[in-house]
């Protein structure tokens, strides 16, 4: 098991660039299941996420091979594999996103026997919206021993909402999504999640011969068709990936420019980067991360989409430790999501949580120590503070970075980083 030591107080300076979005291939992936032949997808990132993904898939009977320009073939074929409809526990409990075979097995296959779904441990992450939504279109389904079981002669158009305690779900909306294309009628996805990963997948499966209207809003009306064919497919850039750059540059008063970042995605960070102090501009496909001078504190508060993204929030935090003033964060999406705020402490940082909202008084420097990471994002903000703390960070459990950022260390050493990745 590694770890990742970094010297701190080192000024980021150069260029990045962003790779395909973690979260929009993992379901897209996931959606090969329903298409007959193959499927090249572009962009996907090199990570952990993505190769367990793969193999999930090899189990379902797929074929999965990284081609040498990097994109992901993907072949399943109507009719063959029939039987083979479980996703076991062993790679399912590691990702939360694997999830998003439930959907695309059962409308497929008729059958789905997919493990409870693991990842990151960051509050409550209930799948019963999921399960909602493919009952009404009429699956039979129980969950025993640590599975979901699901059947369904043939699933029918319905009306569903994916609205839950916190807000819409993502991975529930793909979920009943990928399963309506193949049902017969249309089904009305009521309180749709509008995240640009759901517009991705919405967009991989129209090109692949589904018919999904209302894309980008709350409100998704899919006319079931009869099959659905392969095709090649670039991914969107990670926003979030995007986002942890750019607080990288402005925790370090660096100058870096990302490459492949779409600045209508980013637009939530953007302008609090810009509240904090931060210069940024943009392009159609690039953005300008620069220090400004003083910094000032903010408030922030996570929300679904459009909003602030929840998975940049321990970023946010870390940069919110080295600015002096009060700021306060305010969770709204997972309400516990405040694991790593001990570990910031553990280098000197101020940090008060009450409920769902962190309460940040800024000190001047933090300092270099040991620090465990809770889950992927928390892992990302502590190594941020460790870019900018005085004497040698060690970032250990570095195991939750590598499912969803690829080559961190290297990428983050060529911009002026002091950093190594180390074996315990």
């Amino acid at each position: 098991m590694g770890k990742i030591v970094i010297e701190g107080e080192h000024r980021l300076e150069g260029t990045v660039r962003i790779n395909g979005a973690k979260n929009a291939a993992l379901p897209i992936m996931a959606a090969c299941i329903l298409l007959n032949g193959p499927s090249r997808i572009r962009g996907i990132p090199n990570i952990v996420d993505i190769q367990t993904q793969s193999e999930i898939l090899k189990e379902l009977g797929g074929e999965v091979k990284r081609l040498e320009d990097g994109a992901i073939e993907i072949i399943f074929r109507d009719g063959e594999n029939l039987d083979k409809y479980t996703a076991p526990y062993d790679l399912v409990s590691t990702m939360r996103a694997s999830i998003c075979v439930l959907g695309p097995l059962l409308t497929k296959r008729h059958k789905a026997k997919v493990s409870y779904p693991g990842g990151c441990v960051i509050g409550e992450r209930p799948i019963d919206l999921h399960i909602k939504g493919l009952r009404a279109m009429g699956a039979q389904i129980e969950t025993t021993e640590g599975y979901i079981l699901a059947s369904a002669d043939k699933l029918a158009g319905t009306e569903v909402s994916m609205k839950g305690k916190y807000g819409t779900t993502v991975l529930g909306t793909c979920n009943v999504m990928s399963a309506a294309v193949l049902a017969e009628g249309t089904t009305v996805i009521e309180d749709a999640a509008c995240e640009p990963e759901v517009q991705d997948l919405a967009n991989f499966l129209n090109k692949a011969g589904a018919k999904i209207s209302g894309i980008g809003g709350n409100k998704l009306i899919i006319e079931g068709v009869r099959e659905l064919h392969g095709v090649d497919y670039e991914i969107i850039p990670d926003r979030i990936e995007a986002g942890t750059y750019m607080i990288a540059g402005a925790i370090t008063k660096g100058d870096i420019t990302l490459e492949n970042a779409k600045q209508e995605h980013l637009i939530a960070i953007i302008n609090k980067l810009r509240e904090i102090g931060v210069d940024i501009t943009t392009t159609t496909n690039s953005i300008h991360v620069k220090n400004n001078g003083i910094y000032h504190p903010i408030d922030l508060t996570t929300m679904p989409y459009p909003g602030m993204p929840t998975d940049i929030q321990a970023q946010f935090m870390a940069l919110l430790c080295t600015i002096e003033g009060k700021s306060i964060v305010t969770e709204k999406v997972f309400p516990d999501r405040f694991m790593h705020a001990a570990e910031l402490r553990r280098m000197g940082a101020d940090i008060m949580v009450e409920g769902s909202c962190a309460i940040i008084k800024g000190i001047p420097f933090l300092s270099g120590t040991n620090v465990m990471v809770s889950d992927l994002r928390a892992g990302a903000g502590l190594v941020l503070a460790g870019l900018v703390a005085k004497g040698t960070t060690h970032v250990h459990r570095i195991y939750h970075l590598d499912r969803g950022y690829e080559r961190l260390v290297e990428r983050l050493s060529s911009l002026g980083a002091a950093i190594q990745r180390m074996s315990e």
